[in-house]
């Protein structure tokens, strides 16, 4: 079966008896039809205000996969499902999926098979608007910047220097670059702008690292839209409609709550790109779940080098929590590409091929270990690998002396990992982390993003264009240099260059402009070619998706 027939033969728990499993009311709860809730303020605040943590976090992440992806999902999904099997109380915290994905390339975001968040078609498409919330708060402000213009300008806000772009929640890529204003005085002043996925909006990274509604505008006011004509800076506050975002934000600030195919909870909030922001479901869904359950699993978006170094050096500072093991997903057929195989051959057995490509995944375990936390291989099994291949994985990772176990929870369910969530409980309860950051936040921004480069890439140096070069000036000069960085770079290679593959080493990064995301608390260096609109393929999976008149939907995966 499809993952959406899978997703449809299984009966669902009202929502109010999932969130009575971690000791929620129906008066928690603002439902959205049977099956899908949020949780009021009243409970975020009161849990947030506790000072103990109760859970453990387990973070998943993954080797630099292949376009189709290897798995991370569905084995946080599988993981949180196969701890509640061996009689633990888990809860799985994720992002809430894009629809540039799922109309695009990738196709969904629930997991896969028996390891699904339920139900799969809504959360894929509008879910609970989260996203369009979104959008309208970052587009209110686009709108005012375009107002004021039009108007007397009392900022003196430069229209060449407005850095605040219009956001979209699809793959657009004639939309990168636009023209403003067209048709006369009243629909001016023209400008060149352009947009940006909605996924890569500051505003999403704001939501996900807030955890007020006074800390939600207060990091909006901070916002950096542009320069005036003298090179000083405008903020978000003064344009004042930083208010009206945060309205606009009111429901989408709160945490989403549905279930597994197993009726294991699941907090589903907030949905960064790792590659070209943070990466990880929101700081407030993960502090809930850490005070409702014994063990969350969440997961970093993309390879250990981008999502997860992320999360270690920017959520962990912001959430105050760090977690006590990384499950690093590989993959067969990962690995024989990163050998050297191309991809319409990744199905084929290879078992030296394997063995090649041994150097992409021994980078990620030794990156884990940098930052002082345990690592742990899951290696997903797909109904193509044969048994020499996976026992080349295990041994690989054994030459590293990192424990390793084959999971398959995409046929099995929670029963496909017990050994995986078994031994992770135990080190989980035995091991406190030695958690420290890659950097350290006084250091030079060159020293971080040069840092990040080399201990995480495997760079040798950094190069910066003239853009960049200008960024930097202005950081210093406004006080930015004390934020973290916030790489951008492509998920297909460890490298800035998506055609190196395995563990490129000794090779330039290149900064080409770096972004100022101070409502975030962040700054983006824009490296290589990455961008923050993406195209469609040539052959979309929104052309695969369709409704019948019962409202059934087809084609999703």
């Amino acid at each position: 079966m499809t993952d959406i027939e899978i997703a449809r033969s299984v009966t669902l728990q009202p929502i109010e008896e999932v969130a009575a499993a971690i000791g929620l009311r129906k008066d928690d709860l603002l439902l959205y039809g049977p099956y899908k809730a949020k949780v009021t303020i009243e409970v975020v605040n009161r849990l947030l205000a506790q000072n103990h943590q109760r859970g453990k976090l387990i973070l998943v992440s993954a080797m630099t996969p292949t376009p189709a992806g290897e798995g991370k999902t569905t084995v946080s999904i599988g993981l949180s499902q196969a701890l509640n099997f061996i009689g633990k109380k888990a809860v799985v915290t994720l992002r809430e999926p894009s629809l540039g994905p799922v109309m695009g390339r990738k196709g969904g975001a629930t997991g896969g098979g028996y390891a699904q968040v339920l139900p799969m078609e809504d959360i894929n498409l509008h879910f609970t608007g989260d996203f369009h919330a979104i959008t309208a708060a970052h587009n209110l402000l686009a709108a005012a910047i375009d107002n004021h213009l039009h108007f007397d300008n009392s900022l003196r806000l430069s229209p060449m220097e407005i850095m605040w772009r219009r956001v979209v929640d699809l793959n657009d890529r004639a939309l990168r670059h636009i023209v403003t204003g067209l048709g006369g005085k009243k629909n001016g002043p023209t400008r060149e702008s352009g947009y940006d996925i909605t996924a890569a909006s500051e505003i999403m990274a704001i939501l996900c690292l807030s955890l007020s509604y006074t800390e939600l505008r207060e990091r909006i006011e901070k916002i950096l839209v542009g320069f005036t004509y003298d090179g000083e800076p405008v903020l978000a506050r003064d344009l004042n409609v930083a208010g009206a975002m945060t309205a606009l934000l009111k429901d989408a600030f709160l945490p989403n709550l549905v279930q597994t195919i197993e009726h294991t909870p699941a907090f589903i909030h907030g949905g960064p790109f790792a590659n070209i922001a943070q990466g990880t479901n929101s700081i407030v869904a993960t502090k809930l779940a850490l005070q409702l359950a014994d063990y969350v699993v969440t997961e970093a978006g993309f390879g250990f080098d981008l999502g997860a170094e992320k999360f270690f050096d920017i959520v962990c500072r912001v959430g105050g929590f760090v977690p006590s093991v990384v499950v690093l997903v590989a993959t067969v057929r990962a690995l024989k590409m990163h050998g050297g195989v191309k991809l319409a051959d990744v199905q084929k057995p290879n078992v030296e091929a394997v063995f090649a490509g041994r150097e992409n995944l021994e980078k990620h375990i030794e990156n884990i270990r940098k930052f002082g936390v345990t690592p742990i291989v899951a290696i997903n099994r797909f109904t193509t690998d044969s048994p020499e291949e996976l026992e080349a994985v295990k041994q690989i990772c054994a030459d590293q002396q990192c424990e390793a176990f084959v999971v398959d929870f995409w046929a099995q369910g929670g029963k496909g990992g017990t050994d995986l969530a078994a031994r992770v409980v135990e080190i989980v309860d035995a091991v406190t982390p030695e958690y420290r950051p890659l950097y350290s936040l006084d250091q030079p921004v060159e020293e971080k993003i040069l840092t990040v480069a080399r201990e995480m890439y495997g760079a040798a140096a950094v190069d910066y264009r003239p853009e960049a070069k200008r960024a930097l000036r202005r950081i210093y000069a406004l006080g930015y240099d004390k934020l973290p960085v916030c790489i951008a770079k492509t998920q297909q290679s460890l490298s800035d260059n998506p055609k190196l593959l395995g563990r490129p080493k000794d090779f330039l990064v290149t900064v080409r402009d770096i972004v100022i995301s101070a409502g975030a608390g962040f700054l983006v260096p824009l490296t290589g070619d990455i961008l923050r609109m993406p195209g469609l393929p040539r052959t979309p999976a929104a052309e695969r998706i369709t409704i019948d008149d019962q409202g059934n939907i087809t084609g999703l995966f």
